[in-house]
């Protein structure tokens, strides 16, 4: 292949053609099958729509993650003309190629081969995707947990104590009222409606709230507790990827390992076994004079139809054998490729969530932080106006 290379080098350099090869690579779907017969076909295809008829060409096979696809690439130069075949408009003949080979093979054409504004990423939001991921909050679940804290409670502290055990914080409401935020930073009303007591109970029973925080001071406080929560997450779901990766990449270096060790004992079976058949069609022809004698009566020409007719069909026989192992190897391979696939995405999933809950977190914290330089500035506008010695005017 290399002399091949050098050869079509060395023939361009009488023209003045700088890209002398051109290069098309035959990627079948994922999740299909493909023959030796049928990259050839791909490439006749397109080998005929580009005008590269004739031309010399080298196929290359290449496996990756249980998939077989190929490199094809031709001279461009004409020998006998000694120029460059033109290539324009070369995507649009080798998506008609595509399509051509979709339809032959009964495989669903992608979406972006029908409609081009579908392959356009700006289509689709991750606003839209993340908001499909979201759930509220079952009420039933937020009056339990809040009621639970309650029984369980017989003063403020304790109360305090119990929802922060079920993931809410106490804070002073507008109202001068008692409220509980949960790590969203959503507000709920400590009243009838979620703990089922009046509000003279509640009263009775937790004081006076003016020496608790406000709401948007726990809103702070709560984005930067969780802030750490989530960076301390993030670093123990990168350890939790390393680790992961390492097993399926030692996986998969075994498994390849053992494939290669099987396709080449099978390999050597079918080339001993080779040599061994031509050996034996060879051992049909007579010398000497029996040969002459084979020669004249024609016997010699039909044992050598015979040995090519055999020797075709051996060949079929041994590729079949061949396609029959790969395929079933690259299969093996799918089948790890998507167990891992599904692994690591539930992973990017976890690892998505975190980041957009630090994300939600860090806009909380500069949110309140704003709210609070406002009110800090509204309060210190007050006090001057009130401090500001009183004016009257004479006339």
């Amino acid at each position: 292949m290399r002399g091949a290379f050098n050869e079509a080098y060395a023939i361009s350099k009488g023209t003045k053609c700088n890209k002398f090869l051109y290069s098309l690579s035959i990627n079948p779907p994922q999740d299909k099958d493909a023959r030796v017969q049928d990259f050839e076909d791909a490439a006749n295809r397109a080998e005929k729509r580009l005008g590269l008829t004739g031309q010399p060409r080298v196929i290359v096979f290449h496996e990756k993650n249980g998939r077989r696809h190929a490199h094809a690439v031709w001279s461009r130069i004409d020998s006998e003309e000694m120029k460059a075949i033109p290539l324009s408009y070369d995507h649009p003949k080798l998506q008609e190629v595509s399509r051509e080979l979709h339809i032959k093979h009964g495989w669903q054409m992608p979406r972006g081969m029908i409609d081009r504004s579908l392959r356009d990423p700006k289509n689709f939001t991750l606003d839209e995707w993340q908001q499909a991921k979201r759930q509220g909050k079952d009420p039933r679940a937020i009056k339990a947990a809040m009621q639970d804290a309650w029984a369980t409670s017989d003063s403020r502290i304790a109360f305090s104590n119990a929802l922060k055990d079920r993931g809410y914080t106490l804070a002073r409401g507008d109202r001068r009222g008692f409220v509980a935020l949960d790590r969203k930073g959503e507000v709920y009303a400590i009243g009838k409606k979620w703990l089922g007591i009046k509000t003279k109970d509640i009263k009775g029973r937790l004081g006076d709230p003016k020496d608790l925080p406000d709401v948007e001071t726990t809103k702070a406080e709560i984005a930067k507790e969780m802030q750490t929560t989530m960076s301390r997450l993030r670093t123990d779901l990168d350890k939790r990827q390393a680790r992961q990766k390492a097993i399926f990449d030692q996986r998969k270096a075994d498994l390849i390992a053992r494939q290669q060790k099987k396709r080449k004992t099978a390999f050597e079976k079918i080339e001993a076994r080779r040599i061994s058949e031509v050996k034996t069609r060879q051992m049909r022809f007579r010398h000497g004079m029996k040969g002459l004698w084979d020669r004249l009566r024609g016997k010699h020409k039909r044992i050598q139809e015979l040995n090519e007719s055999e020797a075709y069909q051996a060949h079929a026989r041994d590729r079949a054998a061949k396609d029959a192992l790969v395929l079933h190897q690259l299969q093996q391979r799918r089948n790890f490729e998507h167990f891992r696939q599904r692994e690591e995405g539930r992973t990017q999933d976890q690892a998505q969530d975190l980041k957009t809950d630090a994300s939600r977190y860090q806009d909380m914290q500069k949110t309140t932080s704003k709210q609070d330089f406002m009110n800090r500035r509204n309060a210190e506008t007050e006090r001057s106006q009130e401090n500001a010695p009183s004016q009257h005017l004479e006339r």
